[in-house]
């Protein structure tokens, strides 16, 4: 399938941001988008890059009904020798692929969406901030269109690509942030659709992410839906907790998303020889570890943030302060490290990094 190209005039384009170093996270939209269509008997066709421009639905569109929504998020990086890369997006387009199957949607054409995403950031290439931390982020969403009223896989769908520039995800940016851990209510429980990056799960922690913020805290940290007692996930990133010299995680089984800087992370940790295990973190060995002086660090990792450094978690009421409230030395590596292969100013060893051609 060939890719339409219909570019607004150079006077149609808007004014870029005044200030990149205040760009904030999901606000601003470059001036193209890519679109494509399915239905049963054509399958993905009409793939065009064209104006950022409104949808038009039906109030009876089944996306707003029973809520077939998908998405993916990554992001585009500006070089010193001025082209621009992509990070592990092949990882991207698998997961929205299982994220398809999951929801009983259409899979794409994963070379046609990579390829689709290349054209876009080549064509809004000014829109790539050069500020130092600001990238394009990329948003590839996938929705079920069909106007109808009843319970079943939607019969047509509508699969978009946006971009905008970015800054920080959190206020704080790389510094620590304060992290509410959410014994309320739960994100997601076994065969449901935690492992997913549907729409449905962002709704479901948002409950927990005002309870957060009402409280002072930047996010939530969520446990396990059956006891209430295992780590899983922060709302916008996986979590990380080095206790007693070992680097630990939730392991992936079927309620948490499996992170691309997650698995870059681990990777990495594991290059270095730094001791890294997936298992079952609980609350109380984290009590038990911050008591004995042995939580030394805590950190997210996600697209979004990239790494963010965690200095006090509240649970039941009770704060607990990580490394006195300063960036450890691990989650300091990680993002000097995963950043300056992304901007390629470090030597990409494990081919992460996906030059865009430039048109």
């Amino acid at each position: 399938m060939q890719i339409t190209l219909q570019p607004i005039s150079p006077e149609q384009r808007r004014p870029k941001p005044a200030n990149e170093g205040n760009l904030g996270f999901g606000k601003i939209y470059a001036d193209h988008m890519f679109t494509m269509k399915w239905t049963v008997d054509k399958g993905w066709h009409d793939a065009v890059i064209g104006p950022f421009a409104p949808l038009t639905l039906s109030p009876a569109t089944m996306v707003l009904h029973y809520g077939q929504s998908i998405f993916e998020g990554l992001k585009a990086y500006r070089r010193a020798d001025g082209g621009f890369n992509l990070f592990r997006p092949q990882k991207n387009m698998e997961r929205m692929n299982a994220s398809a199957r999951r929801m009983v949607m259409p899979e794409v054409d994963e070379s046609l969406v990579l390829q689709a995403m290349e054209r876009l950031v080549a064509l809004d290439q000014d829109w790539v901030p050069r500020a130092q931390g600001a990238s394009l982020y990329i948003r590839p969403t996938m929705i079920g269109t069909e106007p109808y009223v009843g319970v079943k896989p939607s019969s047509q769908y509508l699969f978009f690509i946006i971009t905008g520039p970015v800054g920080a995800y959190y206020a704080e940016g790389f510094n620590p942030v304060k992290i509410l851990v959410c014994t309320d209510y739960a994100r997601a429980g076994s065969g449901g659709l935690g492992a997913v990056k549907a729409s449905a799960n962002y709704a479901a922690s948002l409950m927990g992410q005002k309870q957060a913020q009402a409280k002072g805290y930047s996010q939530a940290l969520w446990l396990d839906s059956c006891e209430r007692k295992y780590l899983e996930e922060v709302g916008s990133s996986n979590i990380f907790l080095k206790i007693a010299g070992k680097v630990l995680t939730p392991p992936l089984g079927g309620t948490i998303l499996a992170g691309v800087t997650r698995d870059s992370v681990i990777r990495l940790l594991q290059d270095w020889g730094q001791p890294v295990e997936e298992r079952r973190i609980s609350m109380d060995e984290v009590l038990a570890a911050q008591q004995n002086g042995q939580l030394e660090e805590v950190f997210g990792a996600g697209t979004a943030a990239v790494i963010s450094p965690v200095g006090a978690l509240n649970y039941q009421d009770r704060e607990i302060i990580v490394a006195s409230g300063k960036t450890g030395p691990v989650a300091q590596k990680l993002y000097e490290t995963l950043t300056g292969i992304q901007y390629s100013r470090l030597p990409d060893t494990h081919g992460w990094t996906h030059n865009v051609p430039l048109e």
